[in-house]
């Protein structure tokens, strides 16, 4: 860019003079004849070959300047990638892993092949309480910052989230936990079993107010698969379903985050006689990346 500036100031500092020597001579070619006509000829020439040089000059000077605003934009995208990959604090971190627990309700009482049977109606025939706790975690992964540009300020993330819930773990059985069955004679010595269940589920989350330290979230709906154990008298353990929720999350201090939520699993009817609707409300800890 120096050199370029440099050269420009040479030429119209050459150009200027050449406009005075002309300036100049013209009196006298006007009085001595075709001799000093030729050298305002040569004069206008010479400065035709600068205004050309200078033109060149011009478009160099201008591909100069792209060329820079191109190296400028390629350095800036390099630092905002640097800066990504070493955790910056000024690069949004819109993915989270999150760890959950809290309170968990049970529309229905469990029955099942090892508490409460119709079909070996002996023994203790006890039933799991309804309420208990659940443990699990789940990673939410960002797709839009503005719902593909419908929603300003409103980032649609995909869920997975897995969670374990237990009701009771000295539920005694019925006669098929019966140690030795009653159904051989023996006398009424039952087990006690623990009545749990897994779920798996898949599903979109929204979350409002993005840039805000507070963010409301909901689920609209996403698939949910449950385990039960112990299994069905038909022996089924597998339930599919759908997840509702909706919640509440809080940025403590950089990339770290705590909620609250509630969650409600409905299924179409019992599975082989077990019902697994039920709902959950607890918090959760979650971290960027």
């Amino acid at each position: 860019m120096k050199n370029i500036f440099d050269r420009t100031r040479t030429i119209r500092v050459a150009a200027s003079s050449l406009v005075i020597a002309a300036a100049m001579v013209a009196p006298q070619a006007l009085a001595n004849g075709d001799g000093s006509a030729q050298r305002i000829q040569q004069l206008e020439q010479s400065l035709q070959a600068i205004q050309a040089e200078l033109e060149k000059i011009k478009s160099e000077s201008s591909q100069t300047v792209q060329k820079v605003n191109s190296i400028e934009q390629s350095n800036a995208n390099l630092e905002k990638r640097a800066a990504a990959s070493t955790g910056s604090a000024d690069v949004k971190k819109g993915h989270r892993v999150f760890f959950r627990g809290g309170f968990t309700h049970a529309m229905d009482t469990r029955t099942g092949s090892s508490i409460a049977s119709n079909v070996a109606p002996v023994g203790a025939q006890d039933r799991a309480d309804k309420d208990g706790f659940y443990v699990g975690a789940g990673l939410d992964w960002n797709l839009t910052d503005d719902a593909w540009g419908f929603l300003p300020r409103t980032s649609v993330l995909a869920e997975l989230m897995f969670e374990y819930k237990e009701f009771g773990d000295k539920v005694q059985g019925n006669a098929l936990a019966n140690a030795p069955t009653q159904l051989a004679g023996g006398s009424l010595n039952p087990r006690t079993v623990t009545v749990s269940q897994f779920t798996l589920t898949a599903a979109p989350k929204i979350k409002f107010m993005e840039g805000s330290k507070i963010r409301p979230w909901i689920i609209p709906g996403g698939l949910a698969l449950h385990v039960v154990s112990p299994t069905t008298e038909s022996v089924t353990y597998l339930a599919p379903g759908i997840m509702f929720g909706a919640g509440l999350e809080y940025n403590v201090w950089k990339d770290f985050y705590v909620g609250m939520e509630g969650r409600y699993n409905l299924t179409t009817g019992p599975t082989d006689g077990v019902r697994v609707d039920g709902m959950t409300a607890g918090g959760y800890v979650g971290i960027g990346f």
